[in-house]
This record gives C-alpha cells, sequence and structure tokens, in this order.
C-alpha cells in the first residue's frame, strides 16, 4: 500500500542549504547573534547602559562610555571565552536543536570541522543556555565512572592499527553516571579523563549536595562529597 509522505518525522523548518545562504560569512552570524542578544538595541551587559560606540579592540569591538569596558555580542552569554566564529555556533545551534536526540560531540567535530574537544565545549555550552530544558541533576547518591569503547587493536585490519601504545589509544571515552536511587544512568562522550572534564560532567548530572560514588582515580580527588570505593559499575542493566 502507498504511503503518503514525507511521514511523521517531517518537521517545518529551514534546510542546511538554507542556512548556508543565511550566514554565507562571519559577519551575517554577527549581526543574527547581534538581533537576538539586544532586540531592542545593543546595550552593555556590564552595566546595562546603551551609550555604546564600535571600538578598534580585536576581540571587543563595542566599547561602553559610562563604565569604560569593552565588549563584544559573547560577553555574558554561554559563548564568552569562546574562540570559535559565531558562523560555526549558528550551525552548532542548528545540529543540535534540529537533531531527534540531539547531535553528538564526534558529528559535531566531523561538521564542523573543529577538534572533538572544542565540539565538546560547544555541546556543553549550548546545554548550559539551555538548562531550563534538560532534565533536572540527580539528586543521589550517584555512581561515576568511565569506559573506553571501541574495537581491541589487534581485532583490526593491519591498515587500520594505530600503533601508538595499550589502553586506550584510539577508543572513544564515555563517561556515565547513576543515581542510586531511581536507578536512571546519564552518559555521554568526553574529549578526556583529566580532573576538569570529569568534574564538569559530575557537576552537570548531580546536585551539589549528592553524595558521590568513585573510584580510585585521581581525576576524581577534588570532588566533594565523594567517597572513592565503587561499589557496582554505571550499568543500566541494575
Amino acid at each position: 500500500m502507498a504511503r503518503s509522505a514525507p511521514g511523521k518525522a517531517h518537521r517545518e523548518g529551514i534546510t542546511l542549504m538554507q542556512l548556508a545562504d543565511m550566514f554565507p560569512d562571519e559577519k551575517a552570524a554577527r549581526e543574527w547573534f547581534e538581533s537576538q542578544i539586544w532586540p531592542e538595541g545593543r546595550h552593555c551587559p556590564r552595566c546595562g547602559s546603551k551609550r555604546t560606540h564600535e571600538a578598534s579592540h580585536a576581540k571587543s569591538p563595542y566599547r561602553c562610555t559610562d563604565c569604560r569596558s569593552y565588549f563584544s555580542v559573547k560577553t555574558g552569554t554561554a559563548l564568552e571565552g569562546s574562540k570559535v566564529p559565531l558562523r560555526k555556533w549558528v550551525f552548532a545551534i542548528y545540529l543540535e536543536v534540529t537533531s531527534l536526540k540531539g547531535v553528538s560531540s564526534m558529528k559535531l567535530h566531523r561538521d564542523l570541522g573543529v577538534t572533538q574537544k572544542t565540539a565538546w565545549f560547544m555541546l556543553h555550552r549550548l546545554r548550559e543556555a539551555w538548562a531550563e530544558d534538560k532534565a533536572e541533576p540527580f539528586d543521589g547518591p550517584v555512581e561515576v565512572d568511565e569506559t573506553y569503547m571501541g574495537g581491541l587493536e589487534r581485532n583490526k585490519h593491519a591498515r587500520d592499527k594505530l600503533r601508538l601504545g595499550r589502553g586506550g589509544i584510539g577508543k572513544t571515552i564515555v563517561a556515565g553516571v547513576r543515581d542510586r536511587a531511581t536507578k536512571r544512568v546519564a552518559a555521554e562522550v568526553v574529549p578526556d579523563t583529566t580532573r576538569l572534564t570529569l568534574g564538569s560532567f559530575v557537576s552537570a548530572h548531580a546536585m551539589p549536595d549528592a553524595m558521590v560514588y568513585t573510584d580510585e582515580s585521581a581525576s576524581y580527588s577534588g570532588l566533594p562529597r565523594r567517597e572513592s570505593v565503587l561499589t557496582s559499575t554505571v550499568d543500566s542493566r541494575k
């Protein structure tokens, strides 16, 4: 039987090609962000004054006459401190909001031509900006662990072997957190297992007063309310 198109998966909106036409360069992206951040006209993000003017500062093209501070459209937003061009931020927002389950940092890194670490940073900034739409962090106690996903080097074809050593070389790092009370699990790809990265992951998924159970890895040593005896793994089957 013939089926009517386009089906339930169809969504109204602009296409990727239309987006590229709308934002052909950095100037177009900057003007769009300014229209969103300052819909009633440019103002200083620090003191709120509208007595501002253009400046020759390399990174902050505007200056406030009242508080004498320099600023850009990124100042005071989730994009502050980022060196990523605004045009790439536009495409990152598009890919994130048009993906049914959100876009992964690996896909973003491939599509935007940035490193996976930068893509991970961008997604976290966007999710922070949309925090009100996210699920609430776990009340705890929570268990946190990380794992390396990917095939074993010995099982790969000779041309695909990295020959860089053992362990997690060439694999994707996935961090997971499990709420002991509700059995709910949250997991995501992370760029590394440094204290900063894993600490940020825990902070994003657990309430500030939640007890955190981890293994004895030094990457978790700075977490408050941490018990370094992980009695069970982060496993959604339990």
